[in-house]
């Protein structure tokens, strides 16, 4: 559904109550401003008649009617579209969730379209009309303040996992791991997040270094500079998140090198007490076999004899394992 329609001009905002056609005509005609159109979650219908009014190519409609796209930028005679994929990150379960807006960038208009929840067109929005005489830039201003906003969400995200793998690396290398399969199920989580966060940052370098540095329809040079602030952001926010992977690559390793020493470490135990056990079985074994000629079979002593025999060879095997640390 429509969210939003206003026109910027001179740095104000002004709703929309008409048509839209009538509306950017308008704009077209008095050569300053812009018209800006938000929809969230539309269908292919909605998605039709919004493409109608601003004579969208077809390729480009398509793009805002299927969503889980990658990040990515076309360019069309008419139109340039941007796709980008914001970040979100709930500490409380670790999860980083994305959403998708698709920026279409005009001669006097700007279309976004936003799948599945975020807050990041209503903060534009508010920049837009806290900060004067920002859109006096044009459409992509628009364009600009979006990968701004989605791009310090990166890095506020980066960070806040920074802080939860420290935390879950001071657990794998405590004494005190408790259970070694949910810990090794918390580090593959946390790869499948920052993975998540490395869908949206590599496929997005592309575009901004054409925004930033190549002849780019409907971007004015003078809107370069931007482009490259974000360009440097996102490279710093990719960086992260490479090196988080590279970390839990590194904490999984160690904590599967600490679960094979810690079973060989139990093997040990295992096999010491089963040494320490096998030796007055054997022994009671021997004297259970009830033959008639057997040494001390008769002798009074011999029942003693049997167990003192077991409980010195069990005690010098106790001595032994644990001067060689198996118990």
């Amino acid at each position: 559904m429509i969210i939003d329609r206003a026109i910027y001009r001179d740095g104000r905002r002004t709703p929309v109550t008409g048509d839209l056609a009538d509306a950017l005509r308008g704009v077209r005609d008095a050569d300053e401003g812009f018209l800006w159109v938000g929809l969230a979650d539309p269908t292919q219908d909605e998605v039709a008649w919004v493409a109608s009014r601003f004579a969208l190519h077809p390729l480009a409609a398509e793009d805002a009617q299927q969503p889980h796209q990658r990040p990515k930028m076309e360019e069309y005679s008419d139109v340039l579209v941007t796709v980008v994929r914001p970040l979100s990150y709930d500490r409380e379960q670790a999860v980083v969730t994305s959403s998708e807006v698709v920026v279409f960038v005009g001669d006097a208009f700007v279309v976004a379209v936003r799948h599945g929840d975020t807050g990041v067109l209503a903060g534009v929005r508010s920049r837009l009309q806290e900060a004067e005489g920002l859109a006096r830039h044009g459409p992509v201003t628009v364009l600009y303040a979006i990968c701004d906003a989605v791009v310090d969400d990166y890095l506020d995200i980066a960070a806040n996992l920074q802080v939860d793998l420290e935390e879950l690396q001071g657990q794998v290398f405590s004494s005190a791991r408790g259970d070694d399969a949910r810990l090794s199920e918390t580090i593959y989580s946390f790869k499948r997040q920052v993975l998540e966060i490395r869908r949206a940052t590599g496929p997005l370098t592309g575009p901004m270094a054409r925004l930033s540095d190549s002849d780019v329809p409907f971007v004015p040079p003078d809107s370069r500079a931007y482009f490259r602030s974000v360009a440097g952001h996102l490279a710093r926010a990719d960086g992260v998140a490479e090196n988080l992977d590279g970390l839990l690559s590194d904490i999984l390793t160690a904590h599967l090198t600490q679960v094979g020493v810690q079973q060989n470490d139990d093997m040990r135990k295992i096999s010491a007490w089963a040494a320490m056990a096998a030796v007055p079985t054997l022994i009671a074994g021997v004297y259970g076999m009830n033959f008639d000629h057997m040494p001390e079979l008769h002798q009074i002593w011999g029942y003693p004899a049997a167990l003192g025999l077991m409980a010195v060879v069990v005690l010098g095997l106790y001595v032994l394992f644990k001067r060689r640390h198996w118990l």
